[in-house]
């Protein structure tokens, strides 16, 4: 079981639909989420000024308002969090099948797989980190 999964999607079902899916599997013991990248830009600012436990899983959507997830990864590297934050790994889970994307993701040290919307209890069985 993991201590920790951080949700990132701009749609409240979506965010609604993962929290219970990882809930009802017993995966983690917390599930905290972000409705943009900039929120969990900030939810990551404020791990390190409190030096509180990082999440082992980020998923995260691909398209949103605001800072979508192609900026966020972008910013996760340039503010360093991927030097502070070493465990934390990053799932892209996005309604996308583009190749190009698929492929992007790969370029990105921290996102070990890209799994099409919605999460399952079986998609979480099969993910190893």
């Amino acid at each position: 079981m993991l201590h920790k999964v951080l949700c990132v999607d701009d749609d409240p079902i979506t965010l609604m639909l993962c929290k219970k899916v990882i809930e009802r599997v017993n995966y983690t013991k917390e599930v905290d989420t972000a409705k943009n990248g900039e929120d969990a830009i900030a939810y990551f600012n404020q791990l390190k000024n409190n030096q509180e436990i990082p999440p082992e899983l980020v998923l995260l959507d691909l398209n949103m308002p605001i800072m979508n997830g192609w900026e966020l990864l972008d910013a996760y590297l340039e503010l360093e969090f991927n030097l502070i934050f070493k465990e934390t790994k990053f799932i892209v889970l996005s309604s996308t099948i583009d190749p190009s994307d698929i492929e992007k993701s790969k370029s990105y040290p921290m996102v070990i797989d890209f799994i099409s919307k919605p999460i399952t209890k079986e998609i979480l069985a099969e993910i190893k980190l």
